[in-house]
């Protein structure tokens, strides 16, 4: 399709002269001599771009670009000033204009900035596209849940999601916590402004106070320039904190008080931050026994909580396994342009009798998997873990059979704590989140056990 222009200049000449070299560039164009004719054009045709000159009877260039930004914000807008006159472009800039030309400009130059103009309008568009495709699969009607507790969460959710209060997502490992905070989002006011997550487990302790709420230059060693936290890169959108349950004691303190008094405190600030964000929390760990053994704090927890959303774990769900294997085949399918395979009924019924301790994000990677090995289908047996197989044969759990003579609790503790290490490659903050227990807990019987 073609790119259309609108062009508005008072000066006949100029405008047949300027109509006629993008036509010449292969633009269809709408001319007009002013600015109310040209709101006219706009109200009934869609256009690309539109071309104004800055002087003009009655509303003037600039007006005209401002209502232009207000109505039809993805409309690129160029501007036509003449000698003397560069506080018009300056000023059409700052509004909001893509490029301005000045009298008298030459054939090259008008397509070089329509051109410019037209690659960020069609980017503005993709963009906005996007983002309404993400507000769709978001939508809490599109996701997934054939299972009783899944569709009350989510009519939870479809009531709390308009309103600007702070929400605690809670969940296991895997079931989906930060897909929720999106779609909150998404459902909000605050939909347009950006939505910022912030792994806080996954962040250096060292690092944690700066990258939260900033700080000034100078504040610390390698602090050469001023930076902003994720609070203030939220402003107006919502920040989502994921495994809060792992934000030290100290930055606790700091973050109730971002929370009450809707301001922060970067490193090195002689004052506080004003912010408008909306805070979405998560975590897999028990937050209310946190409290009760004083790892975390009980004002904090008692305001994040004002709306809990509990996800169910997979296996609690499992009226929902068939239908989020078959959403997932059709997914990774597509995306590599393959056919979408069946699932046949003797891998299905593995994927139902499983107990799925990685939740939904573990059956994802299992139906990817199965793909890789057949990518045209159907999904049988053979393609599914032997985890998955296993786990039929398995039903006292993870510790196997239980001897008849009896065992000893702290022979069993210390074994799993030490393959519980193994498995997260020695990394106590991952291997207490795995035993779902504090990490001081974890080092207390680190020690108890004598582990490394």
């Amino acid at each position: 399709m073609t790119d259309r222009v609108l062009l508005v200049d008072d000066d006949e000449s100029l405008r047949r002269v300027t109509e006629h070299h993008l036509r010449s560039g292969g633009y269809e164009v709408v001319a007009v001599e002013g600015a109310e004719e040209a709101l006219r054009e706009l109200d009934g045709v869609q256009f690309s771009v539109v071309i104004t000159d800055v002087r003009m009877p009655g509303m003037d260039g600039i007006e005209l670009l401002r209502r232009v930004r207000a109505k039809w914000p993805q409309i690129g807008v160029l501007v036509i000033t003449a000698h003397g006159r560069v506080e018009d472009a300056v000023e059409a800039m700052r509004i909001g204009a893509h490029d301005y030309l000045v009298k008298p400009f030459e054939h090259e130059a008008l397509l070089l900035s329509v051109e410019k103009s037209l690659r960020l309008t069609h980017l503005l568009r993709e963009n906005e596209r996007l983002r309404e495709l993400a507000r769709q699969r978001l939508h809490f009607q599109n996701m997934i849940a054939t299972s009783s507790a899944m569709k009350s969460v989510l009519s939870e959710a479809a009531q709390v999601a308009p309103r600007d209060t702070t929400v605690l997502v809670l969940g296991e490992s895997g079931t989906g916590k930060e897909l929720m905070a999106r779609a909150l989002h998404h459902a909000s006011t605050r939909c347009d402004g950006p939505f910022v997550a912030v792994a806080v487990g996954a962040l250096p302790e060292s690092l944690i106070d700066a990258e939260l709420f900033g700080h000034r230059k100078g504040a610390f060693t390698g602090a050469d320039r001023d930076r902003k936290g994720k609070f203030e890169m939220a402003q107006g959108g919502t920040l989502f904190l994921d495994e809060i349950g792992d934000l030290r004691m100290d930055l606790q303190v700091k973050l109730l008080r971002a929370l009450q008094e809707r301001e922060v405190d970067p490193l090195g600030a002689s004052g506080s931050v004003a912010v408008d964000v909306r805070v979405i929390a998560a975590t897999n760990r028990d937050l209310e026994t946190m409290v009760r053994e004083g790892e975390f704090r009980g004002d904090l927890y008692f305001r994040l909580s004002v709306l809990p959303l509990h996800l169910p774990p997979l296996r609690q769900r499992k009226d929902d396994i068939g239908p989020l294997a078959r959403h997932f085949a059709t997914k990774i399918s597509e995306a590599n342009g393959d056919a979408v395979p069946a699932i046949n009924d003797d891998a299905m019924r593995l994927l139902m009798d499983y107990d799925w301790p990685g939740n939904v994000r573990e059956l994802e990677n299992v139906v990817e998997r199965a793909l890789v090995l057949n990518p045209t289908g159907p999904i049988c047996a053979a393609d599914l873990p032997e985890r998955l197989r296993e786990d039929r044969a398995r039903p006292e759990g993870i510790l196997g059979p239980l001897p008849d003579d009896g065992c000893d609790l702290g022979v069993v503790e210390r074994e799993l704590i030490s393959r519980a290490l193994e498995k997260c490659g020695g990394n106590q903050s991952r291997t207490a989140r795995y035993l779902n227990i504090s990490r001081n807990t974890l080092i207390y019987r680190m020690e108890k056990f004598g582990l490394r």
